[in-house]
């Protein structure tokens, strides 16, 4: 494995996945700090319609999760603008973590695994490494949309706040707390939890070994349940004539 692969361990998936999911606060951070919450949103809205049409067009597809999370993200956004009201943009991360926190916790508890429906085809790991994956992704989001909401309420929109020797509002706060903190921890995490599973990882001649013995199991008729003819010749003891002989 190559120094650049240890590095940096995420396929042109995920790093688009990745850039879409935070470039997008990237920039209204930057144009919030300079011209207010109204253009900060507008800035989320287009360069999140921008990510989805580069997921388009770099992938030829769009995932599903990055998909739902940008509609998420421009509904939220517009209702935002249109209330201006900037807590809507604010806890559109608590609501969305929550619920897919409860959808990753509820698929595990009906043995329906989503990260593993999601990604079987492309990465190969055992049932209990796919069930750990999700069950730390799923506590993960519980975390961020529990300190999502703890930064929200915590800091008022309109007041003024000394961080670090910089004055921020509450929304500038949150959107720093999502940019500074957040969103190097995820990518910190997913690093680091894409390390621990490898150890869960079946290699792909093992793959193919699994799959082929799946597909011979599969058309071998066993003999209790084939053919009642053919069942009794195959218990038929080596040698044995016919009775009549």
């Amino acid at each position: 494995m190559s120094a650049l692969k240890r590095l940096m361990p995420f396929n042109l998936e995920q790093t688009v996945n990745i850039v879409s999911e935070f470039g997008p606060l990237v920039l209204m951070f930057v144009v919030n700090a300079m011209y207010g919450i109204a253009a900060g949103t507008w800035a989320l809205i287009i360069s999140t319609v921008v990510a989805i049409v580069a997921m388009r067009i770099v992938l030829r597809r769009l995932p599903v999760f990055p998909l739902i999370a940008s509609t998420v993200t421009i509904v939220f956004g517009a209702m935002t603008i249109v209330t201006k009201d900037a807590m809507w943009v604010q806890i559109k991360v608590t609501i969305f973590n929550a619920m897919f926190a409860a959808f990753l916790f509820g698929g595990l508890w009906f043995n329906r695994n989503f990260f593993k429906h999601v990604f079987d085809k492309t990465f190969h790991y055992t049932q209990s490494g796919w069930d750990l994956f999700t069950w730390s992704f799923a506590w993960f989001f519980v975390a961020t949309a529990v300190a999502n909401e703890f930064v929200r309420v915590g800091f008022e929109d309109e007041k003024i706040y000394n961080v670090l020797g910089f004055e921020m509002n509450g929304v500038g706060i949150w959107i720093a707390f999502k940019v500074a903190l957040v969103m190097p921890l995820s990518a910190l995490y997913a690093w680091f939890l894409t390390r621990i599973m490898q150890r869960y990882r079946i290699p792909d001649g093992d793959q193919e070994k699994v799959s082929a013995a799946l597909i011979e199991a599969a058309v071998t008729v066993h003999p209790s349940t084939g053919d009642p003819k053919t069942a009794s010749a195959e218990r038929k003891p080596a040698g044995a004539g016919s009775s009549g002989c």
